[in-house]
């Protein structure tokens, strides 16, 4: 059989086994004609993310522009309200779901005894407190003050996805408010160029198993089996908790609020969950992303184009459930009981804090030393969890991009849109 008659998820999949393999058998120093295996898998896993990142700002701007166009002001202000309430929803759901699971299986506490002595502190704590040690949450202000940036070029150029999808939200509004000539010229070439980003797109996940299996491979050699064995049942809940949001909640979403099939919402939506997956990036995976909701799922642009590039940026449900975990797992290590008050604050400021701080780099440690910050840990405490971190980022992703899925998908069939995955 041709590789290329094997479907595109069978491929990625495959590629994921062969990179754990790989991981496990070779090692940060192994090496090839005096070069190492590391620097060329950095190189092509390098190659394959930049690749998708140059498709993100063309895509998110025609996606959005041309979905706006065919919108009218009541259609909007629907589409933006049962967006926004979606993400909200789910992400707090989320969050609950992590906070159950860490009270219950107490990953914190080992043998009756606080943890913090016997994991140990992450060699690496000195680096992270400086890289993220100035923020605070007075960040989440300034992140959205990027919504209105002075310069959308720059905002482009820098990566400042919130400015460049509100730029891109008042333009294709207005854009529609043209008439006649002005109008067509813009709705062609618009659509040509969402067209030719998609036909990109399909191009470059042509190389997306070679990708992966260089992403993952680099990732496994470097962390090892080893290093998650003082924090398994940090990582076993982590993973638990994401797994019940990502396999028991949503689909409930997708049968009884959107009525389609959970199954067949899975199975369009693999090759996206892959990449993401790999790459541990939503803006990353976002061109991947719209390409399964739109030509496996069967959303229409004008849904995936406005829900996909704003959940990429805001829609952190993953995310959020490994902040609200990681800050109890952490106070359970320095051996402090936190009360429902103090556990209420924590599931708010994460609810917050992974909408705000989407913008920052390392969001998701930014918004963890802010959780701490709010209820009086260290910021050192933070070393606890940096080992298994890369890995953990890796799931939360994933379940990320798939809740996005899930938002086109319910919105699309709340406005009456027929899909392919009922």
């Amino acid at each position: 059989m041709s590789i290329n008659k094997i479907a595109l998820h069978w491929q990625i999949l495959i590629a994921l086994c062969f990179a754990v393999l790989t991981g496990l058998v070779l090692d940060s120093s192994s090496s090839i004609f005096g070069v190492s295996f590391l620097s060329i898998f950095t190189f092509f896993g390098t190659l394959f993310l930049n690749a998708l990142k140059m498709l993100i700002v063309p895509l998110v701007m025609a996606s959005i522009i041309t979905g706006m166009m065919s919108l009218d002001g009541d259609h909007l202000g629907r589409l933006g309200s049962k967006t926004i309430l979606y993400y909200a929803s789910t992400s707090l759901v989320a969050i609950l779901i992590g906070l159950f699971f860490v009270n219950l299986l107490q990953p914190g506490i080992v043998d009756g005894e606080p943890a913090r002595n016997i994991i140990g502190l992450s060699a690496q704590t000195d680096e992270i407190v400086n890289k993220v040690g100035d923020k605070g949450a007075s960040d989440i202000a300034e992140v959205l003050l990027r919504m209105v940036p002075p310069n959308i070029v720059t905002a482009a150029a820098n990566g400042q996805m919130l400015g460049l999808i509100f730029f891109s939200l008042i333009f294709g509004f207005f854009v529609s408010k043209l008439k006649g000539s002005q109008a067509s010229v813009h709705k062609d070439f618009w659509q040509g160029l969402l067209d030719i980003m998609m036909m990109m797109t399909n191009l470059i996940m042509k190389f997306a198993p070679f990708g992966v299996y260089a992403l993952v491979s680099k990732v496994i050699m470097i962390s090892g089996v080893e290093a998650f064995e003082p924090l398994a049942l940090f990582f076993i809940t982590v993973v638990l908790a994401l797994a019940a949001h990502l396999l028991l909640f949503l689909p409930v979403v997708l049968r009884y609020l959107a009525r389609v099939s959970p199954a067949k919402h899975f199975k369009a939506m693999l090759p996206a969950l892959l990449t993401a997956f790999s790459t541990s990036s939503s803006s990353a995976t976002l061109p991947i992303t719209m390409d399964c909701v739109e030509n496996r799922a069967g959303v229409s642009n004008q849904v995936s184009g406005f829900t996909l590039p704003l959940g990429a940026t805001i829609n952190m449900d993953g995310t959020a459930l490994y902040e609200c975990v990681a800050a109890m797992f952490i106070a359970q290590a320095y051996g402090i009981s936190l009360d429902i008050t103090t556990q209420f604050t924590i599931v708010l400021v994460a609810l917050l804090t992974s909408i705000g701080v989407a913008g920052i780099p390392s969001a998701s440690l930014v918004a963890i030393t802010i959780i701490l910050a709010a209820i009086g840990l260290p910021l050192e405490a933070i070393g606890l969890i940096l080992v298994v971190d890369r890995v953990l980022d890796m799931c939360r992703t994933s379940v990320n991009v798939f809740s996005d899925s899930c938002c086109a998908v319910t919105i699309a069939r709340l406005e009456g849109e027929e899909t392919r995955v009922v």
